[in-house]
């Protein structure tokens, strides 16, 4: 199964906060100096590298002297700004030292949410690898609002690894990999060598949040797995102190947790809709409905029972049940206000209802990714 992570070709490496930062006593040069090292040995062994960095607001609050992260959101962007500058020209003269060109990428889950951006994007990042760059992608912390409390880079690097169709994400932290408990607590506790990405039971191995510097923790690095795995891509959570780390995962060496993918990866476009973290609304199933949608049928308004949120036409939305599980998501064919209007309703009743018919089902099948 290591073999998985040595045979990739195209990989992307995250790397958090406490390694970036020594733990937020600022930038850590030498570590940074060693990633570039390995990534250029990669590089000539010809793997595809793309680095996904957090740091940022650590590295801002070092530089402007505060000792405890704020919680002003203004200050918390104050800090990424000022932070960012000293993180990429780190970057650039370390890999410039092994004949590697970088690239800074910052990206928001909103460019990933558009369908135009989200191509454009690929594109980019695809252009990049084949002109022999190393692409260095941090989440835009200077304008997002919701995610930058969560310091989710971990989610980053999964949408990035199903973004460009990497084979594998390998996660650095300051943490041996994943535990059946926090060993912090639990003396009795071991490793997770490997285990299928999808377990639900990992969730409750992987317990709460990070440290002070960052917002991560094992649990953002379980679920960037399992959204890793929707492409294909398997992910490796390993120490990023254990000595030439990326070199001895390349050779197959059993370091940290290796959490496969097993399911069939999802098709481009159904991997975009599944990987959409802020939906524009909800519509509620019947029971007819939602076992239609499981047998891969597309949705028709007369299995809609309730319409939540405001959304226009080709928004992404949820489809939940009657318990208000998600069971999929699509992009809808009618605003909200018009899906209002044609709930419950047979399709051969909408142009009557709406005075036009613009498709017979609120959302398509080739729209719609099951969950």
């Amino acid at each position: 199964m290591r073999r998985k992570i040595s045979q990739a070709r195209r990989l992307v490496v995250k790397v958090g906060s406490a390694l970036v930062t020594n733990n937020g006593a600022g930038l850590a040069s030498e570590f940074i100096e060693e990633l570039a090292q390995q990534i250029a040995r990669l590089r000539g062994s010809g793997h595809k590298v793309l680095l996904v960095s957090s740091g940022a607001i650590a590295a801002g609050m070092q530089r402007l002297g505060w000792t405890a992260r704020p919680h002003a959101m203004h200050e918390l962007q104050a800090a990424a700004a000022v932070g960012q500058m000293g993180l990429v020209q780190a970057y650039e003269t370390c890999f410039a030292q092994y004949g590697l060109k970088t690239a800074q990428i910052l990206l928001t889950h909103e460019d990933l949410a558009d369908r135009g951006r989200y191509l454009n994007a690929r594109s980019t990042l695809i252009t990049l690898l084949e002109l022999g760059v190393v692409p260095i992608i941090n989440e835009n912390d200077t304008v997002v609002t919701d995610e930058i409390r969560f310091g989710d880079n971990d989610t980053l690097g999964a949408l990035v690894a199903n973004l460009v169709e990497a084979e594998a994400l390998v996660i650095l932290t300051d943490q041996a990999g994943l535990f059946t408990a926090d060993p912090r607590k639990d003396p009795a506790a071991t490793l997770v060598v490997e285990h299928r990405a999808d377990d639900p039971a990992l969730e409750a191995m992987a317990g709460g949040a990070g440290s002070s510097i960052s917002r991560g923790g094992m649990i953002t690095k379980v679920k960037a797995a399992q959204r890793a795995a929707r492409s294909g891509a398997h992910t490796l959570i390993a120490s990023g102190r254990e000595t030439d780390v990326l070199s001895r995962l390349a050779h197959g060496e059993a370091l940290g947790t290796l959490l496969f993918a097993s399911a069939t990866p999802l098709a481009a476009r159904k991997q975009w809709l599944a990987d959409h973290l802020q939906l524009a609304g909800s519509l509620i199933l019947d029971e007819g409905a939602a076992k239609a949608l499981a047998s891969g049928k597309s949705l028709l308004p007369v299995g809609v029972t309730t319409v939540e949120g405001e959304f226009e036409r080709g928004a992404a939305v949820a489809c939940r049940d009657a318990n208000g599980r998600e069971v999929a998501r699509g992009l809808s064919n009618y605003s909200s206000s018009e899906a209002r209007r044609i709930a419950r309703a047979p399709s051969s009743e909408i142009e009557a209802i709406l005075g036009y018919l613009d498709e017979p089902e609120i959302i398509h099948r080739d729209n719609l990714v099951l969950l």
